[in-house]
């Protein structure tokens, strides 16, 4: 067994006794999602009827919880005459109904609210219809209140519509290939704010009621999904982008670090414009954030809904931006608002626009590099690895739930698949086929066949192909690269293989790509096309190739192993030209743990340019795990980017080390960073030294902004299985409820269960995780479920028991820990402080080995492959 080998299982043993939990995965790109049961396939429904116009007049009650609202929807017959109306309606209790149409009667369901005419309606007659109702949403409308745990004086609502959350506060057809203008009227208190979609057309108090009446109307049509509504107390700030009007709604409390998140979108409007070819399409544009939101953002048209947690301070330097999330919601008021996906199986025609004018932005604003980066984290991080585990198309019909759609396929995969279009067209080219599309669906449905018809108009070129690879048929190609160097005739030979293609769901890949080879100060570059499922390429160089690259303008989603010798790693990785080449050559050199791979890597995370190369290579060091790597990351914390010092304090977190914990603890005390803080705090939770307990304790009772450095305190001692760290933990638990949001607090009470396991008394965390059952937060209720699975009390048996027979979230997840709670095996501190010096003993024989074995190895290392990518 190899050295690495050992370590491996070590580390695992440690990860599997110290509880360690995956981290939280947005609905945005699930990239690891398991995938849902095959179903059925999926279309559109049909339309029955044209919905012409919705006007939704709607009375919150805050304290209630609960709206009454009259919506009118105006529409007619489309191709023969219709009797029944069947509406969207979730719990909507009907009062009423009015009708420009005799109405024989009406019927509601659940589900549905069904409309019988007395006389059937011609084809292209108007009818008007007003329903009048009450309804307490349990999707779709949110209240975010004081009483629900939320900060004092900022009561506020919001909508969310996509996927089908619309018709739990008003009856519609849900489905995206409506689409109607709308107008949305609510009555609020006189001091609120009320934002929707369109124009605001006027605001009027009630000297009755006291209450405010909000009037706004968006005259474009657009589809259900889209409709919003928010009303509560904001602070404002206003902007403009040629001639659009920008307004930006947060949370009071947030008024001085608000400028920070939204510093970008006017530029970002207006690159698009000029990018896309087509006028922003709508009256203004705000953005608005909400307490506790669901997810990172919403594109409703002409109004984004953000989490608050995109605000922040000034002190995380460059570590935190809102630029990303600005710029994929503004890029869907085209891709996705303008023109929106039919049905769901085509949801990467809004997702991976969305994701990929991101990127080009990123690349306007701080160069080529900056983009393809993006590329290169959403490949390896995202598409590459969700690709391993599922081979299903980016446009599927099968699914079980339209959430399901919602993961890399339609976001990283479907950029990519925009990227490998712009590459192969040219970008004037694509920008034309992309203005041809937008301009003929303008305000209407597309499918993915309207896109590669306006590319093939365009550019001449038949993409069948194409997309009958990369979106009808799964999976990217998995590709093994060699070279070897034909001296006698100065030829570089090239042999490219890919895996067969799997029947029916995954094609043989063809595609363009370059070869080039690095000869001194000589670049040769050798244009290659892909055909075959082997194949070799050979080209003229003037002398042996110092570097071999395989696609180094980035241009083709692919898993790529290209096995090269450690020197032209080396030497890859100086080249100031080629980014991923770096980023690719920083990673293969984490696996050798010679003296002169430490030192490239050490240098590279010193001196080069591109703080994603030093954060590759800093990462590397923490890969190979040496005393010398630890060294040279003890001597490169003086970093000039902030992004880059944070990884090499992450890479020292995962040493076992007294060097690395000290520093570990400076940091968490002094660096102004909270950030980096943060990353010290985590990789200190291993360490059970008192010095290290007093760091975690003064970062769980401490403050910092939006109490980030106590969420991070509060996750690492959980992975401590300390009982010690108990009562800390459940005393800042308490105090804490009403300063954290509800998502946070639900994500570390786990944390508490893992820290009171072994405890001899768990009845003081049984009884508060109780209480915490009770919290008008979902997300808190299903953390306290979680964490009495992990708490190991047979005491809370009875609990769980009552709780997983309930409906929605609540029952899965009580079943779940009642099962983690049957099997629980206690480990205790005592077996992982025993690992980890196990792990240290043998980290320091390795190092006494490799002296020797780097001597033996001097002379052969000059030709030898090793691990690279391309």
């Amino acid at each position: 067994m190899s050295r690495q080998t050992v370590v491996g299982l070590l580390l695992s043993c440690l990860l599997i006794a110290s509880g360690v939990r995956a981290e939280h995965v947005c609905r945005y790109c699930q990239a690891f999602a398991a995938d849902a049961a095959a179903s059925t396939p999926k279309y559109a429904p049909d339309r029955v009827v044209d919905v012409r116009h919705i006007k939704i007049d709607v009375t919150p009650d805050f304290a209630g919880k609960t709206v009454h609202a009259t919506t009118t929807l105006t529409f007619a017959p489309i191709s023969k005459p219709t009797r029944e109306v069947v509406l969207n309606a979730v719990r909507l209790r009907v009062e009423g109904v009015e009708s420009s149409h005799a109405l024989a009667e009406h019927a509601s369901t659940d589900e549905k609210l069904t409309l019988l005419f007395a006389e059937p309606i011609p084809v292209g007659e108007e009818v008007t219809v007003a329903i009048t109702y009450t309804a307490e949403p349990k999707k779709g409308l949110y209240f975010r209140t004081a009483d629900m745990g939320y900060p004092e004086g900022e009561d506020h609502l919001w909508t969310q519509g996509e996927t089908h959350e619309a018709p739990h506060w008003f009856p519609c057809f849900d489905y995206p290939n409506e689409r109607s203008t709308t107008e949305v009227i609510c009555h609020v208190p006189a001091d609120m704010t009320v934002l929707s979609n369109g124009s605001r057309l006027g605001a009027v108090v009630d000297e009755v009621t006291g209450l405010k009446k909000v009037h706004w109307r968006q005259d474009k049509p657009h589809v259900n999904y889209l409709v919003c509504l928010v009303a509560g107390h904001f602070h404002k700030l206003a902007g403009h982008s040629n001639g659009v009007p920008l307004g930006f709604f947060t949370q009071p409390e947030f008024a001085a670090e608000s400028p920070n998140s939204f510093q970008d979108t006017a530029a970002i409007l207006k690159f698009y414009e000029e990018e896309i070819g087509v006028p922003y399409p709508w009256d203004k544009y705000d953005q608005v954030t909400i307490r506790d939101y669901n997810w990172g953002g919403m594109e409703n048209t002409s109004l984004t809904t953000l989490t608050h947690e995109t605000i922040y301070s000034d002190a995380t330097e460059n570590l935190r931006s809102s630029r990303g999330l600005d710029a994929h919601e503004l890029a869907h008021q085209w891709f996705g608002d303008y023109v929106t996906c039919k049905d769901w199986s085509h949801l990467w025609l809004n997702e991976g626009f969305a994701t990929y004018y991101t990127h080009l932005y990123e690349g306007h604003k701080l160069g080529r590099d900056a983009m393809l980066y993006g590329l290169y984290r959403d490949a390896t991080n995202r598409v590459l690895p969700g690709s391993e585990k599922s081979d299903k198309p980016i446009v599927f019909r099968s699914y079980a739930q339209p959430w399901d759609q919602f993961d890399f396929r339609a976001y990283p995969k479907g950029s990519w698949v925009l990227h490998m279009l712009r590459s192969r067209l040219g970008e004037d080219l694509y920008r034309k086929a992309i203005k041809l599309y937008l301009e003929r669906h303008a305000l209407s449905s597309v499918v993915t066949d309207d896109l590669r018809q306006a590319m093939e108009e365009v550019s001449g070129k038949p993409l069948d192909a194409f997309f009958d690879q990369w979106v009808y048929h799964g999976g990217v190609p998995q590709l093994k690269v060699k070279h070897k160097w034909l001296a006698e005739e100065k030829l570089l030979k090239v042999t490219v293989s890919q895996d067969e293609p799997k029947a029916g769901k995954t094609l043989l890949f063809t595609f363009p790509v370059t070869l080039r080879a690095h000869v001194g100060d000589q670049v040769v570059d050798h244009a290659a096309e892909v055909t075959e499922v082997e194949e070799d390429f050979y080209f003229k160089l003037p002398g042996k190739p110092d570097v071999v690259r395989f696609d180094p303008e980035y241009t083709v989603l692919a898993e790529v192993e290209h096995k090269k010798p450690q020197p032209m790693l080396e030497a890859q990785l100086r080249l100031e030209s080629d980014l991923i080449g770096r980023l690719h050559a920083a990673k293969a050199l984490g696996d050798k743990d010679s003296k002169k791979a430490t030192a490239a890597l050490a240098a590279a995370l010193n001196g080069d340019a591109h703080h994603a190369v030093r954060r590759a290579a800093a990462g590397a060091l923490a890969e190979q795990g040496t005393d010398a790597a630890l060294d040279a990351l003890l001597a490169s914390l003086d970093q000039p980017d902030a992004r880059a010092r944070e990884q090499v304090v992450t890479s020292l977190g995962k040493f076992f080390e007294d060097q690395a914990a000290d520093a570990l603890r400076r940091i968490a005390a002094e660096d102004p960073n909270p950030d980096i803080r943060g990353a010290a705090l985590k990789g200190l939770a291993k360490y059970r030294d008192d010095a290290s307990t007093a760091a975690l304790l003064a970062a769980l009772r401490g403050e910092s902004f939006q109490n980030q450095l106590a969420i991070t305190a509060a996750r690492a001692i959980g992975k401590r299985l300390d009982p010690a760290l108990g009562e800390p933990l459940l005393e800042s638990l308490r105090d804490r409820r009403h300063e954290l949001p509800g998502r946070r607090y639900g994500e570390v009470i786990p944390s508490l269960g893992r820290v009171w396991r072994e405890a001899d008394d768990k009845t003081p965390a049984r009884e508060f995780l109780a209480d915490c059952l009770n919290d008008a937060a979902i997300s808190v209720r299903l953390g306290a479920i979680e964490a009495l699975g992990e708490l190991g009390d047979r005491g809370a048996t009875p609990i769980l028991e009552d709780l997983a027979g309930q409906a929605g979230k609540t029952g899965p997840a009580a079943k779940k820990a009642l099962k983690r709670l049957e099997t629980e095996t206690s480990r205790t501190p005592a077996g992982v402080q025993e690992l980890r010096d196990q792990l240290r003993e043998l980290r320091k024989q390795q190092e006494a080995l490799q002296e020797t074995v780097e001597r033996l190895d001097a002379h052969s290392e000059a030709d030898e492959p090793g691990e690279g990518g391309g």
